[in-house]
């Protein structure tokens, strides 16, 4: 069973048809809609500020996910995966996203929908990810705009097979 902790009076509150990994840990603040999952050693610590996921969201394993106290808060929004080792500190993740493995999301940037973050790229404070576009690099720049439907069919497919992994650990 996940490590599932109340912090500062907030208790999390996971939506229905959610899969927990036994050593995920999920702490105060923290909000998610149904279809969820977290994966194995992932981190969403809402101990200062608070984390709100989507619905049909993997936060995949090593994640972690934190905010600064009084200044950012951590909006996640349907359909989105978060690969492995990625970090996320109080940012916004708009719909239909994919963050790649290992990248980084500082605190205000906002990731817009239908847009791909690289593998191992730093979003640097405050940065605008344009929607229907791929950024990449350190830090991370727009490389390519994509068609909507490019991005839909890879994302859905990736939320949908984590959906599926998570209904084989149930």
């Amino acid at each position: 069973m996940a490590l599932i902790k109340s912090v500062r009076g907030f208790t999390p509150k996971i939506g229905s048809n959610a899969y927990l990994a036994e050593n995920a840990t999920i702490i105060g603040d923290v909000e998610m809609g149904n279809d969820c999952s977290i994966w194995f050693n992932t981190v969403l610590r809402g101990d200062v500020n608070s984390i709100k996921i989507g619905n049909k969201v993997n936060i995949q394993d090593g994640a972690v996910l934190h905010t600064l106290y009084q200044k950012s808060t951590i909006e996640i929004g349907d359909n989105v995966s978060i690969g492995h080792n990625v970090t996320i500190h109080g940012a916004k993740v708009e719909d239909n996203v994919l963050i790649g493995i290992g990248a980084t999301v500082l605190d205000h940037a906002v990731i817009g929908s239908n847009s791909i973050i690289a593998a191992n790229s730093l979003v640097l404070t405050g940065t605008i990810v344009e929607p229907n576009s791929v950024y990449a690099g350190v830090p991370a720049k727009k490389v390519k705009e994509i068609e909507p439907e490019q991005t839909s069919e890879m994302i859905n497919k990736i939320a949908n097979n984590y959906l599926m992994y998570s209904d084989w650990y149930k």
